[in-house]
């Protein structure tokens, strides 16, 4: 009992980024390809961009069997929500990235380590394993989508940003400033300034 508890879950075929190669056969050469809508999963994408959970994302993907295992190239289009990093307003864009991704069999010899320069054993690659005929894609399309991600994202290449003053978004007023003191007339300003609140004070007093 605690053996099987503690076997990674199955896949399960119903799941939408769960694929199954099972008409590809172990023939190297052998071709079918893909085209499925699937639901996008939660927190695809990163802080201040990515695709809305729940949205529609559109793969286009080959399934190529080869000696290792299943070679598997594909595209994927989704809608983004963003913030730009400039202005803070949101703004929404389409995304089209491609990817690669290698599904070994599980009786390949994949777990071979690579070597430095200086011949010591370097940590192993990580592999991708076939289970039952099946992968599961969520792991390679997250990666597409984060590398295709930009880190610094904005609603358009030229936004002016805020107003560093009062925090106004400039692209809605481009004549929008602030009149700006000359410092070497702040003496005087403050000079007359005081003069003016002090005969305030004797018309006061009278």
């Amino acid at each position: 009992m605690k053996e099987e508890a503690l076997k990674t879950p199955r896949l399960d075929h119903r799941e939408p980024l769960v694929f199954d190669t099972h008409e590809l056969g172990r023939r190297p050469g052998s071709m079918r390809k893909v085209s499925r809508s699937v639901p996008a999963p939660k927190d695809l994408g990163i802080e201040v961009i990515g695709v809305p959970e729940g949205t529609a994302v559109q793969l286009e993907l080959r399934l190529e069997s080869v000696m290792e295992g299943v070679l598997v190239t594909g595209t994927v289009r989704a809608p983004l929500s963003g913030e730009c990093v400039r202005c803070l307003e949101p703004f929404e864009r389409k995304l089209d990235a491609d990817f690669q991704e290698m599904y070994s069999y599980p009786d390949a010899d994949t777990r071979t380590a690579r070597k430095d320069e200086a011949g010591d054993d370097a940590e192993e690659e990580d592999v991708l394993f076939l289970e039952d005929d099946l992968f599961d894609l969520e792991p390679a399309l997250r990666d597409a989508v984060v590398l295709a991600l930009p880190l610094q994202p904005v609603c358009q290449e030229d936004c002016p940003g805020l107003c560093s003053d009062c925090g106004e978004r400039l692209a809605d007023d481009p004549d929008h400033h602030h009149e700006v003191a000359d410092i070497r007339w702040a003496a005087l300003h403050e000079f007359k300034k005081s003069g003016a609140d002090q005969g305030a004070d004797e018309n006061q007093e009278k």
